[in-house]
């Protein structure tokens, strides 16, 4: 890449700053939660709102709504296009914007539905995610002007934060609408806000609900307790388990696998701790590399228990107990196998012959990234273009489960996961946030790219 070139890039990058941060403001404050209601009035206006950014560069987009599997009204979705030539590639930008509720607003430290600029972050909720894809795509189309080279297709999804539950059939009726060479998902993160990162992983996942059984009604716990356990320890037993004595996950046919590119640098555990919060006496359970733990090795929680409250508890033996389990699986791995394998294991290891009987719930599956493709390595040239510094390629713990649908679908085509977040944008939590000069880094890739794309 010519330095004048790369220079001319920067500064109309510059020069759309402005509408870039106003636009984020904006969106900030519509409060696009979709938990309130994907098919409610604000998030009609929020998809209008992304609609219009995106005709401002050039793109003509509009807002259609979904229709669920079972035939109900399903999200908003922002598509639209920006046809450059039949001779030039054509990429499919995606975000989404919906974003994660704020349960309680008192524990921020800023009013989460004003974006509020302190040193070089900016925060608000959905600042990050994934209002920080958004902004990308809209600074990347915005700067590059009448000199892009390539054909733009873009879907911003409403309902991501949701479970992308009308995503398939929204595809399946808009084929032509996603057929394109290259796919940037830009609703991940980069290694930290100064070292930017492709994300060459996600985890697949899974989910069951579990019940214990132990009595057929509740008996007086100074009678019968001893010899029967209570339906929540016997449970907690259960739980137990699947892991051994140093936390790793037991659960015959889960499996694991080699991080994905291999492994260029682990994670700071220091970092970590701080940005996990976890208390300060807590040990890291597993063995192995804290990435490959957090990436490709399979993880289970207990993300929902049904007990009798502490208020009101009285000397009684429970007899059954439920809870809920939410299992990452290994990029590579077949999550409904990974799920009967659970499943399996779990009726097979009722401790001391309570019944144990299990409803699945869900699978998703993970997806990892072609490393040797020309795609790849161009979008590993303009990182370094515009940070400065070479990429340190990560994994992801979470899923987005569309990705490996959207392969299927479309084998041939390349996918790519960027996005804005680093480790200090708390994401679906208190005080997000997004790095400004991250975002802008952010912006200028993927302009750079996409002129290296226009250039093959």
């Amino acid at each position: 890449m010519q330095l004048e070139n790369v220079e001319q890039l920067k500064a109309r990058v510059d020069e759309e700053w402005q509408a870039v941060l106003d636009m984020l403001s904006e969106k900030i404050a519509i409060g696009s939660v979709s938990a309130k209601g994907i098919t409610a009035e604000h998030m009609r206006r929020s998809a209008e709102f992304v609609a219009s950014m995106m005709r401002e560069v050039g793109v003509d987009a509009h807002v259609e709504q979904s229709t669920n599997p079972d035939g109900t009204p399903g999200a908003f979705e922002v598509i639209g296009e920006k046809h450059v030539s039949d001779d030039a590639p054509t990429v499919l930008l995606y975000a989404h914007h919906d974003v994660q509720p704020v349960p309680d607003p008192s524990v921020w430290d800023t009013d989460p539905w004003k974006a509020t600029v302190k040193g070089d972050r900016l925060y608000g909720r959905g600042s990050s995610d994934d209002g920080g894809g958004l902004a990308i795509h809209r600074g990347a189309i915005g700067a590059l002007a009448d000199e892009l080279g390539v054909n733009i297709k873009v879907f911003f999804e409403g309902e991501e934060e949701m479970g992308s539950e009308s995503f398939i059939p929204f595809i399946t009726a808009h084929k032509d609408d996603f057929a394109a060479d290259v796919i940037i998902v830009a609703d991940s993160g980069n290694y930290s806000a100064e070292i930017p990162s492709l994300t060459t992983s996600l985890r697949g996942e899974a989910e069951c609900d579990v019940t214990v059984r132990v009595l057929n009604h509740p008996v007086h716990s100074g009678q019968y307790g001893g010899p029967i356990l209570d339906a929540n320890t016997t449970a907690a037993l259960l739980i137990s388990s699947m892991y051994d004595e140093k936390g790793n996950v037991v659960v015959p046919g889960v499996k694991s696998q080699e991080v994905v590119g291999g492994l260029q640098r682990d994670l700071d555990e220091k970092t970590f701790r701080h940005d996990s919060s976890v208390v300060d006496s807590y040990t890291f359970a597993g063995e192995g590399s804290l990435a490959s733990r957090l990436w490709v090795k399979p993880s289970i929680s207990v993300i929902g228990f049904d007990a009798h409250p502490v208020e009101g508890s009285f000397n009684v033996i429970a007899e059954t107990a439920r809870f809920r389990l939410s299992m990452r699986v290994a990029p590579s791995q077949n999550p409904q196998k990974a799920l009967d394998a659970l499943t399996d294991f779990l009726v097979s290891h009722a401790p001391f012959g309570a019944q144990v009987s299990v409803k699945q719930v869900a699978a998703g599956s993970g997806w990892a990234m072609d490393m040797s493709t020309d795609v790849v390595q161009d979008a590993e040239e303009a990182m370094r273009v515009a940070f400065g510094t070479d990429p340190i390629n990560k994994g992801e713990g979470g899923s987005i489960p569309f990705i490996p649908e959207l392969q299927k679908l479309y084998p041939q085509t390349k996918v790519l996961v960027t996005g804005p977040e680093d480790p200090m944008s708390n994401a679906h939590s208190p005080n997000e946030s997004i790095s400004l000069s991250g975002l802008k880094k952010n912006i200028l890739t993927e302009a750079l790219f996409l002129q290296a794309l226009a250039r093959n």
